[in-house]
């Protein structure tokens, strides 16, 4: 099985320099976006590197392709232009609910693709991300604040004291949950200021606690540090692997006591969850 991709670089699709860079460097996902990196006059050209890129890329990173809304009637056209290309599947911004994902499976006429959410984008989809469940090809759900954002006329994302505010912060919470109950992986959204190396290490360390297993990157130098922050770490394998051990030891018990602590079974599927992902990523 294909390990969750830890880091998703977005590339403009209408620069065969930088997909070429993208497509070269270490990120587990490049998206070829066709949607807000690319303007409307582009477009048609876009579709065609795009679909160039793809046909002669070989061995590397999963390769997905963020359409356009499926609101805008450009959305067909992308579809077109990638079928029956090797890629992994197609970005969905602006997705409200499951039925997005469902109006959107219909489209592929057969072709494998599957579908990751970009969830959180207009004010109607926070009402939304509790009716994933059962959607076809679903694979991912993602959150974006920028065009939330600007869907709610906010004046910033950020509270006085520079963290995310609240209705930013239950965006977040509520598509990882939504993503959860879904089955999909849980990616969070972009850090806006690649510079900012700290920064990034920070936020996606604290994602990766919460139970989101990648995140939206805009530039390469971001891979490094996305890709370690969702890898476990030898300290977290190694005390898995001895919760794992003392559940065996006695199959029968509810709870165990194990270096000072009581621990019972959520403690063992939150081991093996870890231990599982390991082993996708090592293999």
């Amino acid at each position: 099985m294909t390990p969750p991709p830890r880091s998703w670089l977005f590339v403009p699709a209408d620069s065969e320099k930088k997909i070429a860079k993208a497509l070269a460097s270490d990120a587990d996902a490049v998206i070829l976006d066709l949607e807000d990196s690319v303007a409307e006059a582009r477009k048609p050209v876009a579709r065609t590197i795009a679909a160039e890129a793809l046909a002669r890329a070989g061995e590397g990173p999963q390769r997905w392709v963020r359409i356009n809304p499926l609101s805008t009637g450009l959305a067909e056209d992308d579809i077109a232009a990638v079928a029956g290309l090797p890629i992994a599947g197609l970005v969905l911004p602006k997705a409200e609910s499951g039925a997005d994902v469902a109006r959107l499976a219909a489209m592929l006429d057969g072709a494998d693709f599957r579908i990751h959410a970009v969830a959180t984008e207009t004010a109607a989809s926070l009402f939304g991300l509790g009716a994933y469940v059962g959607a076809p090809r679903l694979a991912a759900m993602s959150w974006g604040a920028e065009d939330l954002s600007a869907a709610l006329g906010a004046s910033s994302k950020y509270d006085a004291d520079g963290r995310l505010s609240f209705t930013f912060r239950m965006a977040r919470s509520l598509c990882l949950a939504g993503a959860v109950a879904a089955g999909a992986q849980p990616v969070d959204g972009i850090f806006a200021d690649f510079r900012d190396a700290d920064g990034l290490r920070a936020e996606a360390e604290a994602a990766a606690r919460e139970g989101f297993t990648g995140k939206l990157a805009i530039h390469p130098d971001q891979i490094a540090a996305i890709n370690a922050a969702f890898t476990p770490s030898d300290e977290a394998v190694a005390a898995a692997r001895r919760i794992v051990a003392a559940f065996a030891a006695d199959p029968d018990a509810g709870t165990i006591a194990l270096d000072g602590r009581m621990l019972d079974r959520p403690h063992l599927v939150s081991a093996e969850w870890l231990l599982a992902r390991l082993r996708r990523w090592t293999r």
